[in-house]
């Protein structure tokens, strides 16, 4: 996943975590806070993944 898809998916989760919390859905807080922390990895992996790549391995 590239970085940009990371960090759409952590704005998304944000905002998923904010609604929650707005409406009081610890469900939805919850979910959202997972989906930030999904798009986090993902975002360490593809900056991994470049690193990897520019150093020629």
């Amino acid at each position: 996943m590239s970085k940009a898809k990371s960090k759409a998916k952590q704005m998304k989760g944000k905002m998923k975590e904010s609604v929650g919390r707005a409406v009081d859905d610890r469900s939805m807080e919850a979910e959202g806070r997972g989906e930030q922390m999904s798009g986090m990895a993902e975002g360490l992996t593809a900056k991994a993944s470049e690193r990897m790549k520019k150093s020629g391995r």
